[in-house]
């Protein structure tokens, strides 16, 4: 039964107004990153350190191909720590999965937390923002704290928004990157765990 429910919701993104689904519910088909560390819980991305903590950041791909304008949903659930949905990103040269480029951040840190932050990974960090807790300000009274949380994120032209659980909290223009690849952030330091579902992209002219 759990499998049926999981292949009707995947249909019903298929159909979502021209999104397409980029993770099935049962397996990491189109996806490449650590097999120690990454799996399919429940019809769940599951990434997870516990028991194998490791000191770089490191990220679960989305190989099949790059995006450059699209309307990329999903829904995320950080137990602890620190994670994010790469996006126009690229993944660098070397051993391991490691990515640069833009993100719609994720972090349990209290009132430092980062859900809603616009982010650059290895790169210009939270300086595209307004200020460094700009997405994080109108997210906070939003977030539900290790349980699901939805993300829509815009990439049209130079033209960036972030949407946390049906706010707006990010709406800013940045043309450093035009396209790149679709990846999902395990961040290194303490033992942590994250989820991803209902992952979807709609392309854009």
């Amino acid at each position: 039964m759990r499998w049926f429910l999981v292949l009707v919701a995947a249909c019903a993104f298929a159909a979502e107004d021209g999104f397409v689904p980029l993770f099935n519910g049962r397996t990491l088909d189109g996806w490449e990153g650590d097999p120690d560390r990454w799996s399919v819980q429940d019809g769940a991305i599951v990434g997870s350190s516990d028991g194998k903590p490791f000191t770089v950041n490191s990220f679960l791909v989305y190989k099949k191909r790059e995006f450059a304008n699209f309307i990329l949903k999903a829904d995320i659930k950080l137990r602890n720590h620190n994670s994010g949905i790469q996006f126009r990103s690229t993944l660098m040269d070397g051993p391991g999965w490691k990515v640069m480029g833009y993100q719609a951040d994720a972090s349990e840190a209290g009132e430092k937390s980062a859900w809603g932050n616009f982010y650059e990974e290895r790169g210009r960090s939270r300086t595209m923002m307004k200020t460094p807790g700009e997405g994080w300000d109108k997210a906070k009274s939003l977030l539900k704290k290790q349980d699901w949380n939805s993300y829509e994120i815009l990439a049209d032209g130079d033209h960036i928004k972030l949407t946390f659980n049906g706010l707006v909290t990010i709406d800013t223009h940045d043309d450093k990157a035009k396209s790149g690849i679709i990846a999902l952030q395990l961040h290194a330091g303490e033992q942590m765990r994250v989820e991803f579902k209902n992952i979807r992209i709609k392309v854009l002219p």
